[in-house]
């Protein structure tokens, strides 16, 4: 009997169970991720470049980036951050709200993107 191997789909990439330990390797690890914010309400763009574990502010969220790596050169492009952004408010005294935790990935901004009604945010690289 032969066993077929396992197919793993993340954001637009697929790998097998089998090529897995040479997929983690064939990332380079970045010190920062550069994002694209949009303010919905004054239609503002900014680039915001967040080194990870640094909380940074647009607006009233707070975006923490945990990890952030990309591809070779020699290989297809994909860039791929974990965030944890928070809704912090304008009042202190409110507790922050959990806005989205998760990856996101530069080639595929809609596959797990983050959902706010004022703001939008999309990550453009990872920066060495």
């Amino acid at each position: 009997m032969r066993i077929k191997p396992a197919r793993i789909f993340i954001g637009a990439m697929m790998l097998t169970a089998f090529s897995a330990p040479s997929f983690a390797a064939s990332w380079l690890e970045a010190s920062e991720a550069r994002l694209q914010m949009l303010d919905k309400i004054t239609a503002r763009i900014s680039s915001l470049n967040i080194s990870l574990m640094t909380p940074e502010r647009f607006g009233t969220l707070e975006i923490t980036v945990q990890r952030c790596a990309y591809r070779p050169p020699e290989e297809p492009p994909e860039n791929a951050a974990y965030l944890i952004v928070r809704d912090v408010g304008h009042d202190p005294a409110m507790a922050p709200q959990m806005v989205y935790e998760g990856w996101v990935f530069s080639s595929s901004p809609a596959i797990s993107g983050l959902e706010h009604a004022v703001y939008d945010a999309t990550l453009l690289t990872c920066v060495r």
